[in-house]
C-alpha cells in the first residue's frame, strides 16, 4: 500500500514537472509520445478508482503476482492504443492533459490511502484484496515512470524501493530471477523488452536470454 502511494506520487510529480515541449517527445512505450503515455495514465487512474469502488464478497482469484500475465509484445495495432493516441491529441494543450491527470490521479491516490487492504475488489472478472490490487500496480507505475523518462535524462527517476518491488513482481510473473548483476532498472527494461541486453548481460542471462522478452499486461 505504501509503495503504491510512493510510486504513484513520484510518477504524478514527474509528469507535473514536464515542459510543454516534453509532451511531444517519444516515450519508452512503442509508438507512443509522452502525451500518449500521460493519457494512458489518466485511464489507469480511472481504473483504480473504479476497482476500489467495486467491492465484492467473493473469494480472491488473483494476488499481486498472478494479477499479471505475460502477453504478446505490443505492435501498436491495438484499437485501445490507437484510441489513446487520438484522445491525447484531442487535448491540444499539454497543460490540460497534465491537469486532468493531476485531478483524477490525486483522487485515485486518496482512494488508495483510504482503502482497507483486506477488503476484496473486482476487476476484469477477477477478485483480489485491495492490498494485492494496489501492490500489483507498483509494477505498472514503475514501468511507466521508466517509460516517461526514457528520453528525458533530467527527469526524476522512479523511487528505488518501487523499482525493487516491481522487479520482484516481474520475477514472480515469469517464474525466475534475473541475474544479481542486473540493476532493478535493467531487469525491468530488459525483462519486458523495453531495451536489448548488452553482450555481457546476454551472457549473464544464459538460457533465460532465449525466453526474452516478457511483456506483461
Amino acid at each position: 500500500m505504501d509503495l503504491f502511494s510512493r510510486s504513484w506520487s513520484a510518477l504524478l510529480a514527474a509528469v507535473a514537472d514536464l515542459s510543454d515541449e516534453d509532451f511531444a517527445r517519444p516515450s519508452g512505450c512503442t509508438g507512443w509520445l509522452v502525451r500518449d503515455l500521460v493519457c494512458h495514465l489518466v485511464i489507469d487512474a480511472q481504473d483504480v478508482l473504479i476497482t476500489l469502488a467495486t467491492p465484492t464478497a467473493e473469494e480472491p482469484t488473483r494476488d499481486a503476482v498472478t494479477y499479471w500475465r505475460v502477453v504478446e509484445p505490443p505492435t501498436g495495432d491495438d484499437p485501445l492504443d490507437a484510441l489513446i493516441v487520438r484522445l491525447a491529441a484531442a487535448y491540444e494543450q499539454p497543460g490540460l492533459l497534465a491537469f486532468h491527470l493531476d485531478d483524477v490521479g490525486s483522487a485515485a491516490g486518496r482512494a488508495a490511502a483510504l482503502a482497507d487492504p483486506t477488503s476484496r475488489v473486482g476487476t476484469q472478472d477477477q477478485v483480489l484484496t485491495a492490498g494485492d490490487y494496489l501492490s500489483a500496480y507498483v509494477l505498472e507505475w514503475s514501468l511507466h515512470h521508466l517509460d516517461l523518462v526514457a528520453h528525458l535524462p533530467e527527469a526524476a527517476a522512479p523511487p528505488a524501493a518501487g523499482l525493487r518491488y516491481a522487479r520482484e513482481l516481474l520475477e514472480g510473473v515469469v517464474g525466475t530471477a534475473f541475474p544479481a548483476s542486473f540493476t532493478d532498472r535493467d531487469a525491468l527494461l530488459i525483462g519486458t523488452g523495453r531495451r536489448a541486453p548488452t553482450a555481457t548481460q546476454t551472457a549473464a542471462l544464459g538460457e533465460l536470454a532465449d525466453r526474452l522478452p516478457f511483456p506483461v499486461g
